[in-house]
C-alpha cells in the first residue's frame, strides 16, 4: 500500500465524511506520484459523482478544450492529478452547486500533494480554490493577472456553462491566456 493509497483509505474513513460513504459516493480525484499538472477546481458536480469520473460534465468538456489534451491525456493519473477543494459533491444550491466543505483542503491537500513530487503546473479553477492558493484578487482581476503566478501556476474561470456571460465580456481570456495554458501545459506533459 503506498501513501496514497493510505490516504484515500482515511480520507474514505473520515467521520467528516461518513454522509458521503451512506449516500455510495467514492472520493472524486486522482493522484499518481508521477503526475505533471494538478487540475484544483471546486468540488465534483453531481453528474461527475455519480459517473465516478472528475470533470465527467459540460465543464469537463470545455476545460480539456483549454488545456488541449485529450480524453486519454487528462484521465491518465500519471499526467494528471485532479485534486478538487472537496472530494464529494456537495448539494444544489438555488443557483449551481453549494460551495465546497469548509476545511477539507487544509486537512487532506498537503498530505497529497507531498506525494506528488513531480507536480510542474498546477491550474487552479474557479474562485474557491483561487481563495484557498491565489488569495486577495477577485476570479476576474486573478485570471486576468495570470502571469504574476507562471510557471508554476495559472489560474482559470470555472468553465461552466454558466459563465456564458463572463465570457463575452472577456474575450482576452480565450486570445491570451488559453494559448499560454495550453502551452504551459505541453511543457509540463513533456518534462
Amino acid at each position: 500500500m503506498t501513501n496514497l493509497d493510505r490516504i484515500r483509505a482515511e480520507l474514505i474513513a473520515d467521520p467528516d465524511n461518513a454522509w458521503a460513504r451512506e449516500a455510495g459516493y467514492a472520493p472524486l480525484y486522482t493522484a499518481d506520484v508521477a503526475a505533471k499538472v494538478a487540475l484544483i477546481g471546486q468540488a465534483p458536480g453531481r453528474k461527475a459523482q455519480e459517473s465516478g469520473i472528475p470533470w465527467h460534465d459540460a465543464s469537463g468538456v470545455k476545460l480539456r478544450r483549454w488545456l488541449g489534451v485529450t480524453d486519454e491525456e487528462f484521465y491518465d493519473p500519471e499526467l494528471f492529478a485532479i485534486v478538487p477543494m472537496d472530494f464529494f459533491y456537495p448539494g444544489k444550491a438555488k443557483s449551481g452547486d453549494l460551495p465546497p466543505r469548509r476545511g477539507v483542503a487544509q486537512k487532506w491537500h498537503p498530505r497529497i500533494f507531498a506525494e506528488l513530487p513531480d507536480i510542474r503546473l498546477k491550474v487552479i479553477v474557479g474562485s474557491y480554490a483561487q481563495k484557498y492558493y491565489l488569495p486577495g484578487r477577485p476570479v476576474t482581476e486573478t485570471v486576468r493577472a495570470y502571469q504574476d503566478y507562471l510557471p508554476s501556476a495559472i489560474p482559470l474561470v470555472h468553465p461552466s456553462p454558466l459563465n456564458v456571460g463572463w465570457h463575452l465580456r472577456n474575450p482576452w481570456f480565450e486570445q491570451e491566456v488559453v494559448p499560454e495554458l495550453q502551452a504551459l501545459v505541453a511543457a509540463a506533459l513533456k518534462s
